[in-house]
């Protein structure tokens, strides 16, 4: 991602306590991470993310690297609590969890993209209704908002679509058009965001979907004024900071944490 350099500004807020939470042992760290990874499900749930047993979202174990935790299939977004989530490892094992279940898809992506990118702790991919219906012009999102600034010359389209993942050289090829951006809109599939922490990666999710609906939106009635560039990418700097999508989700975080304890268990 073009903004994985913290900007002065945020650390001065790190320092002051304001950012992601950090904890002394990886237990505390991977019980935090699957936790967010719970609520982010869940959160995609409400937003209509889910579409049959399609869609992930992963986060790196903190002490195994080269593992990840993931959705298992055919558990419905709406339903999965901490306990549910697998712990996959490098050659598509499940070395933890409850369910005997592995999305063929998920591990065939998120594999790649978490050994193209050790910067990236958690990644997202679904197929939300407007990321698909804006997946199938091939097209980069224009900065036509300033929500959608926050991908400004920071996303990327990834235009071989073959079918069903399955396959571990497709999900390289598709985090290789990734490349070092947190966004990639997969042509004629949906979206796959990432993030330094599942609350980045989720929100950029979340937000590049609106993005998308908006797009569709106001081409439909015209053709709409994009923001000049040197507009737009200030305010990519100021919006698509790994700081700011953290703190983005957490309002999300409360709502849902609030409305859905149960998702702790």
């Amino acid at each position: 991602m073009q903004t994985a350099e913290l900007t002065v500004a945020e650390k001065l807020a790190m320092e002051k306590g304001f950012g992601p939470p950090q904890f002394k042992t990886h237990d505390e760290t991977r019980k935090y991470r699957k936790t967010q990874l719970a609520a982010a499900f869940r959160l995609f749930s409400r937003f209509g993310f889910d579409e049959g047993v399609a869609g992930h979202i992963t986060v790196r174990d903190p002490e195994h690297t080269d593992c990840f935790w993931v959705n298992p299939f055919g558990v419905h977004f709406g339903h999965i609590k901490v306990s549910d989530l697998i712990l996959v490892n490098k050659n598509g094992e499940i070395v933890e969890g409850k369910h005997p279940l592995l999305n063929r898809a998920a591990f065939a992506i998120h594999s790649q993209v978490h050994e193209a990118r050790p910067d990236v702790i958690a990644a997202a991919h679904s197929h939300s209704t407007y990321g698909r219906a804006w997946s199938t012009f091939g097209r980069l999102l224009d900065p036509l908002t300033q929500d959608s600034c926050a991908f400004y010359e920071d996303h990327s389209v990834f235009d071989d679509f073959t079918g069903i993942v399955n396959e571990l050289d497709e999900g390289k090829r598709i985090a290789q058009a990734l490349g070092a951006r947190k966004a990639c809109i997969l042509k004629n599939h949906g979206l796959l965001t990432v993030g330094h922490t599942v609350e980045e990666a989720a929100w950029w999710f979340i937000t590049m979907e609106r993005s998308c609906q908006v797009q569709i939106l106001a081409e439909s009635v015209g053709k709409p004024s994009s923001i000049s560039h040197e507009v737009a990418a200030k305010t990519q700097l100021e919006l698509g900071t790994p700081l700011a999508g953290w703190f983005q989700f957490q309002p999300l975080w409360q709502r849902i944490t609030k409305e859905q304890p149960d998702l702790f268990e």
